[in-house]
């Protein structure tokens, strides 16, 4: 592999790593249309264990809204130890842990879980997408 070769290479892996995070921090800020933007568009697969499976970003998106979109919810999620494996030029999977809490400010009732994301992603038009994702919780605390 040549200079260029893995200069492109890391370059790809920082750009999922963006991807991935300007997604979890979206979520924690109620950013809509920046969350739906890491997804691509057209059929894709997120299955989010508990809350659901979705073919597409917009159904995954309604349900968002519907959940998560109320001042009474406070969201914290922390992506850590991400594991990204370029499959090809514009190919990778990856597997993420997840921190993450939740508040309701109104009752106080906290739920804290330790997730797995994995991914899949392809370079669409120059940019980094989310395409096919799956959680499992591996820990749950609610209170």
């Amino acid at each position: 592999m040549n200079i260029e070769q893995r200069l492109e290479r890391l370059e790809s892996i920082e750009a999922i790593r963006q991807l991935k995070h300007r997604y979890l921090n979206a979520c924690d800020l109620k950013e809509v249309e920046v969350i739906r933007d890491c997804f691509a568009s057209g059929t894709i697969a997120i299955d989010y264990g508990p809350l659901g499976c979705f073919q597409d970003r917009d159904s995954f998106i309604a349900l968002y809204q519907s959940l998560a979109c109320h001042p009474r919810v406070r969201d914290s999620h922390h992506g850590a130890n991400p594991e990204i494996e370029l499959l090809d030029a514009d190919n990778a999977r990856g597997r993420w842990s997840l921190a993450y809490f939740n508040l309701d400010a109104d009752t106080g009732a906290t739920r804290r879980l330790g997730v797995m994301y994995e991914d899949a992603y392809r370079r669409i038009a120059g940019a980094w997408k989310i395409v096919a994702t799956r959680s499992t919780i591996l820990a749950e605390v609610v209170a």
